[in-house]
């Protein structure tokens, strides 16, 4: 949240959840990544997913980085309660970050 710009979440599909991180400058980019913060563990944990099924890219040249995950429920399934996958964003936007990496 003191880091980043734009936060979002959205359907990559209808099983696959993607959030977007755009930074606001260099220095929180390199803030962030340098901290671990956006481990694939530390995401899976927060969202209920095996470690193995989060992928993180970041892209440097425009200081933002990419994450997906398989979505708990398909989009649009009656036990679903958000079907684009616009809310998804929150758990990342209170994730804390420090110079440790320890979330």
């Amino acid at each position: 949240m003191d880091y980043a710009r734009i936060l979002r979440s959205k359907n990559a599909g209808a099983f696959v959840l993607t959030i977007d991180v755009i930074f606001k400058d260099q220095q929180a980019y390199d803030h962030v990544t340098r901290s671990a913060a956006l481990d694939a563990q530390i995401i899976a944990n927060r969202y209920q997913v095996p470690s193995e099924d989060v992928r993180i890219i970041a892209y440097p040249q425009v200081l933002a980085i990419k994450v997906t995950m398989p979505r708990l429920v398909g989009s649009g399934d009656l036990a679903d309660s958000d079907v684009y996958g616009s809310q998804q964003h929150v758990p990342l936007m209170y994730l804390p970050v420090t110079t440790t990496g320890t979330a």
